[in-house]
């Protein structure tokens, strides 16, 4: 009883995103086993196989890779419904977790070999040059990171098809690289904009910060260390600005440059919060505590306000650009 009341407490003084975490989690092993008995009870009925069937596409088409889990473990022949069909579905909406449960049965390539864009008598190249849905795109922050994220589908998807499918050409007369940047053209247009923003607004924080470390005199490291990290986010962001802004660059040359923008700005900023509160406690805080903690209060301000709003998108873009990855790296053991 004792246990119960002190489990009770801690649940109740748990923080409310915590327990929406747990809450989620549970509520996701609880839906894991009520599938794995729903699968466990279909074996028993006539239409078994008619059932796995439909559930097995709309796992596929929904992009609900623990249904297609569950169907292969009760029933194993479910893998042949793995044809052109759910394949092109896979590639359309842009699902990458049916995409890598399918590289981990080995029947990509085939299915790759095998699927046509219908619409316009082209290849799978052709399909994957397409622009995904919108519900989609808006999974990324920034056209420019959904732009990125399309060209990773179509190099995927290229990197599996035969070479002939590259320069094979659809009833337009496009090839898949052309028909790609055809179809993306509004999106390049919209992740150049939004990358020149971006590299704007740190450029006019980077002079800011150089201008004002510049006149600080009092502890030369601070000084010196964010000074030079500010010309060095300014001279990135420059870089960025006068990109050309290829559909190639989106990949990682633009991403890798914001990175890099945005952590010299982000130590920039820390450098000249340290410098500025020692130019003012050596001044008139010496032997006075409470100016101290007031300073170091007010110095930690800034950066975390940097790093709320700007971590988010530094994660982001780590995460796509030097990272794994959507597509993760795909095992050479296939799924039995």
């Amino acid at each position: 009883m004792q246990c119960y009341v002190v489990l009770n407490i801690i649940l109740i003084a748990v923080p409310p995103p915590i327990k929406h975490i747990q809450e989620t989690k549970t509520m996701h092993t609880l839906t894991l086993q009520l599938l794995n008995h729903l699968c466990t009870e279909v074996l028993k009925v006539s239409r078994a196989k008619e059932i796995f069937r439909q559930s097995f596409i709309n796992g596929a088409k929904y992009g609900i890779p623990e249904i297609l889990e569950e169907i292969r473990k009760s029933y194993p022949f479910a893998l042949e419904y793995l044809d052109e069909d759910v394949f092109k579905s896979v590639v359309s909406n842009r699902n990458e977790k049916i995409f890598n449960l399918i590289c981990g049965t080995g029947m990509h390539r085939q299915l790759i070999i095998r699927t046509e864009d219908d619409s316009k008598n082209g290849n799978i190249l052709h399909l994957a040059g397409k622009l995904a849905p919108p519900h989609r795109l808006s999974l990324v922050s920034g056209a420019a990171l959904q732009m990125q994220r399309e060209l990773h589908w179509f190099k995927e998807i290229e990197k599996y098809a035969p070479r002939a499918f590259s320069e094979s050409e659809n009833i337009n007369g496009d090839k898949p690289k052309i028909a790609f940047i055809k179809e993306h053209e509004e999106l390049i247009i919209e992740g150049e904009k939004w990358m020149k923003g971006t590299a704007k607004c740190y450029t006019l924080a980077a002079a800011l910060i150089a201008t004002v470390v510049n006149c600080l005199q009092s502890f030369a490291a601070s000084d010196a260390l964010s000074l030079f990290l500010s010309i060095a986010s300014v001279l990135i962001c420059l870089s960025i600005l006068t990109a050309r802004y290829a559909e190639d660059d989106f990949l990682f040359a633009l991403p890798r440059r914001l990175i890099f923008g945005l952590v010299t700005l982000f130590l920039s900023v820390t450098f000249m919060m340290i410098a500025y509160s020692s130019a003012i406690y050596l001044l008139f805080g010496e032997k006075k505590a409470w100016i101290l903690i007031t300073l170091a209060a007010l110095a930690c301000l800034p950066v975390t306000l940097y790093g709320i709003w700007q971590f988010p998108l530094l994660v982001e873009l780590i995460h796509s650009t030097c990272g794994p990855g959507i597509f993760g790296k795909h095992s050479n053991r296939l799924i039995r």
